[in-house]
């Protein structure tokens, strides 16, 4: 049974990976049918969405039988998805504890860049706004906290959470995330928007300022302590 047939008999999650993008790629070569050039794709990458997901478009276009508008189409898939997922945690997300932020900004974790997220809280410490301020490497002279606290005010906020990926995977702070902590959470205090935590995301694991840990893969019983230098603690005015 072909791809499409087998979606419209039970539906699209009865379909592999392999078959969902055959249906995005529509034709084959005439080397190779379309559902095994799928396979092939999807070999190059070792079965790894995550890893096609992160492939320049000019790489993606120069595999075999893909070209330039397959390529547009899997990257363009790809990235719906992304969004979805976003506007999914939107939705009246409640943000608890330090894991709440990691799951809300997961797909921060498949970004090759550093980004900066800004979540604008509610009394109620619902997700009322979440704006990603800058891009690149972050560091505390390139963050200004009018462009932290811009948004957030006109969201109306209460309160905010900064949040960052480390592309690298290690979710340790640096000394700059520490400088940046500690202008934001200054900053916020003036303003009277604290920001209650910053999280920054790594590969299936994520450290919270506030918490002073590590957690991995969200599991937050499992935190460990990081070495005493470590540590990111932001030094508060009495």
């Amino acid at each position: 049974m072909m791809p499409r047939e087998k979606l419209k008999r039970f539906g699209s999650g009865s379909l592999t990976n392999e078959e969902l993008l055959a249906i995005l790629l529509r034709t084959g070569t005439p080397e190779r049918n379309v559902l095994l050039l799928a396979e092939e794709c999807l070999g190059y990458y070792e079965g790894s969405l995550y890893a096609l997901q992160r492939e320049t478009l000019e790489g993606l276009s120069r595999l075999k039988g893909i070209g330039s508008v397959k390529a547009i189409t899997i990257q363009s898939a790809l990235e719906l998805g992304v969004r979805y997922y976003k506007e999914r945690m939107a939705l009246k997300t409640k943000i608890a504890d330090p894991e709440d932020v990691f799951v809300f900004c997961l797909e921060m974790s498949l970004l090759d860049q550093e980004h900066v997220r800004v979540l604008s809280l509610d009394s109620k410490n619902h997700v009322i706004g979440f704006d990603d301020v800058t891009k690149g490497t972050v560091n505390a002279s390139l963050i200004h906290p009018r462009e932290v606290f811009r948004k957030a005010i006109l969201h109306s906020a209460v309160a905010i959470i900064l949040v960052h990926n480390h592309p690298s995977g290690d979710p340790l702070p640096s000394m700059e995330d520490r400088k940046i902590t500690e202008k934001i959470t200054q900053s916020g205090e003036l303003l009277s928007i604290p920001c209650r935590d910053h999280v920054i995301i790594g590969k299936g694991c994520f450290y919270s300022f506030t918490a002073g840990k590590t957690f991995w893969k969200g599991d937050i019983e499992n935190g460990t302590e990081p070495r005493t230098a470590e540590i990111a603690e932001v030094e508060r005015s009495p």
